[in-house]
């Protein structure tokens, strides 16, 4: 089934993996570059299956079929918009037990005793 592209959208017409950063170019000369960290699984992907890749909707987005990756242009140039690990993606993972949940509301209840 073919894609309809709104031509307001600004769409990639190259692609690069190194290994460490994805860098588009956009139709309107722009060159984007992100750290792979964003994308796990671009990091952990072979330098082969990073260069196999195509595009999304004629340009709206990248797809790595090896890795099963989609990236839109829009996620790259907005990532605050579509990712929640622009802050998170640097912080050093917590070692040791999961907090626990906050207690409920309610007020816990009582056995009665019997005596």
């Amino acid at each position: 089934m073919p894609t309809l592209v709104d031509r307001s959208e600004t769409l990639a017409v190259e692609v690069a993996c190194s290994d460490d950063a994805l860098t588009v170019v956009l139709d309107d000369g722009r060159t984007v570059s992100v750290p792979l960290v964003w994308f796990p699984r671009l990091l952990n992907a072979t330098r082969k299956q990073r260069n196999q890749w195509e595009f999304i909707g004629g340009g709206i987005g990248i797809h790595w079929e090896a890795i099963d990756e989609d990236i839109s242009v829009a996620s790259l140039l907005r990532p605050e918009k579509f990712m929640q690990l622009a802050g998170n993606a640097m912080k050093p993972t917590r070692s040791g037990p999961l907090p626990r949940p906050s207690a409920s509301p309610r007020t816990p209840r009582t056995r009665a005793r019997s005596g």
